[in-house]
């Protein structure tokens, strides 16, 4: 895939065909800039040897490259992402639901550097939110379901008088969670990136709105969802994975120190942690003290 840049602003992302065709109906010109993975620099399209052939014979000579041309996208993370082109989910109406979905967290999982560096900071709530709604939904679903088939399986051999009132009776209730998976979705991106958030600024990592931050969440939150799909392990692997993706995101999103941006990720566990300890200790001491006067 290939990102193209024209006068300091973003065309999107593209197949090196699209390209091809681009340059030959004048979708695009040669002086366009593009960048993919593995070039140092961004280069205009006329220095593509590859699409040499397509440039029509009459177009006017390359001008000077625009200033974004100086600009190097490795290492990835580095303000490189000036022109951030957005991730495969922005053109789902060219790409298609489906494949956009799918692009996106392949992208986030397999190369989750380069995802957040090009994800775009700003744009709204809309179009993360129904990422995360989607990818998040499907691995709780199932999640869901498995883990009530070999509960709802041990019961009914354990209720040997009536496994079909059992039955009945969980399957009610798994119906009522099922209904309510997507808002409990919704409700945890906005609270987890409200927290995070806010643990950046305190470690002095937030460079940007709260929006970048909803943004890490619901495209790190939605790419991970889906592993819950795997039995026994998935919720493990989906959990670990997501706060990986949180550093980094984080990380590549505010341009921050990606030790600050782990340290924003780890803050809620370390208070929860102690604070748990600290009242250990009090209840511990008050035990000790009470023992003490009798």
């Amino acid at each position: 895939m290939i990102h193209i840049n024209r006068s300091g602003g973003s065309l999107g992302t593209f197949s090196e065909e699209e390209v091809r065709e681009g340059l030959r109906t004048g979708r695009f010109i040669g002086t366009d800039l593009g960048w993919r993975e593995g070039m140092a620099s961004w280069q205009s399209l006329s220095q593509f040897p590859e699409f040499g052939a397509d440039i029509p014979t009459g177009a006017p000579p390359p001008g000077p490259p625009p200033a974004i041309s100086t600009i190097t996208p490795a290492p990835v993370g580095s303000t490189a992402a000036a022109a951030r082109s957005g991730l495969p989910w922005d053109e789902r109406q060219r790409l298609g639901l489906v494949k956009a979905f799918l692009d996106t967290l392949i992208m986030v999982l397999t190369k989750p550097s380069e995802a957040f560096t090009f994800m775009k900071r700003e744009g709204g709530f809309g179009d993360p939110l129904l990422y995360t709604l989607i990818g998040g939904s499907v691995g709780l679903v199932f999640y869901f379901l498995y883990n009530f088939f070999f509960s709802s399986l041990g019961g009914m051999l354990g209720n040997r008088e009536n496994p079909l009132a059992h039955l009945i009776g969980s399957g009610i209730g798994s119906l009522l969670f099922i209904i309510l998976v997507p808002l409990f979705v919704v409700i945890g991106a906005f609270i987890g990136a409200a927290i995070l958030h806010l643990c950046l600024m305190i470690v002095g990592g937030a460079r940007q709105p709260f929006e970048t931050t909803f943004r890490v969440i619901c495209f790190a939150g939605g790419s991970t969802g889906p592993l819950l799909v795997v039995p026994f392990c998935g919720g493990f692997i989906a959990g670990i994975w997501k706060l990986v993706l949180y550093c980094i995101g984080l990380a590549r999103a505010h341009e921050t120190a990606t030790g600050r941006a782990v340290l924003a990720v780890l803050l809620p566990l370390i208070v929860c942690c102690g604070g748990g300890f600290i009242l250990a200790m009090m209840f511990g001491a008050l035990g000790a003290w009470g023992l003490s006067q009798h």
